[in-house]
């Protein structure tokens, strides 16, 4: 695998609160790599620096070999070049599904709206909501919201797709769609970095996993060197306190 997100010494603080000490890690093209720890330990904030929400406070991040945070780097095209999915869906109540899906493919991308309808309507498809696409927001479900949004970042072509715990805002019965959503996209070579709950789908569809603790990088491994025989201790803690009932 080719490496195509680099991170070296990363760290990242909030006045005097360090929340990510010294991160170094890569994502691979075709990867699933997925980020798994307490709350407060740091995943969101990687994740959202990794797509610049937050600037780092110092450290590299290297996509295709170039420093993202290098003076003079075009970030607007950076950007486009990773899907984002939040916990809180971020669509547009005031549009449609399908207008929803073809927006940033205009506005930002200057695809023509034939084009950007035609990409959008094959992701909706793909996610299941084709023929919601005269929908509004409002009259979806939570799942379905999740997989809008899913089908909107998909509808930019981007390199990899970033998703923020996107399952921690939905009710218990929409979780699985969502999850069987992202498994499909898995399995189609999609790059992906998964920041979640989820322990048994992190297991499943996970390439690779990385445990955070206090900002740090704790363990990383595949998902059987880290769910099944995990070597350090405040790994084994946390998964005993999230596996066992």
């Amino acid at each position: 695998m080719s490496t195509i997100i680099e991170i070296n010494h990363l760290k990242k603080s909030f006045g005097d609160n360090e929340v990510l000490k010294d991160i170094q890690t890569t994502v691979n093209k075709g990867e699933v790599l997925t980020i798994i720890g307490s709350s407060g330990s740091g995943k969101s904030t990687l994740l959202r620096c990794i797509n610049l929400l937050e600037k780092p406070t110092s450290g590299e991040i290297l996509y295709n070999g170039e420093n993202v945070l290098q003076k003079g780097y075009n970030l607007s095209t950076y950007r486009t070049k990773l899907g984002m999915v939040f916990q809180s869906f971020n669509l547009f109540n005031n549009l449609n599904v399908l207008e929803n899906c073809t927006t940033g493919q205009i506005t930002v991308l200057k695809r023509h709206p034939e084009e950007a309808k035609k990409i959008a309507l094959e992701n909706l498809d793909k996610v299941g909501l084709k023929e919601f696409q005269s929908a509004k927001p409002s009259q979806l479900s939570g799942g379905q919201k999740q997989r809008v949004a899913i089908a909107r970042a998909l509808s930019m072509n981007p390199d990899v797709m970033l998703f923020d715990e996107p399952t921690s805002a939905l009710d218990p019965e929409t979780v699985g769609e969502v999850l069987k959503t992202m498994k499909d996209l898995a399995q189609t070579g999609l790059t992906m970095v998964i920041v979640t709950h989820e322990m048994d789908f992190a297991r499943d569809v996970s390439d690779r996993v990385i445990f955070m603790d206090k900002g740090v990088i704790a363990e990383e491994g595949a998902p059987e060197d880290i769910f099944v025989h995990p070597k350090e201790e405040r790994t084994k803690a946390f998964l005993s306190r999230i596996l066992e009932p």
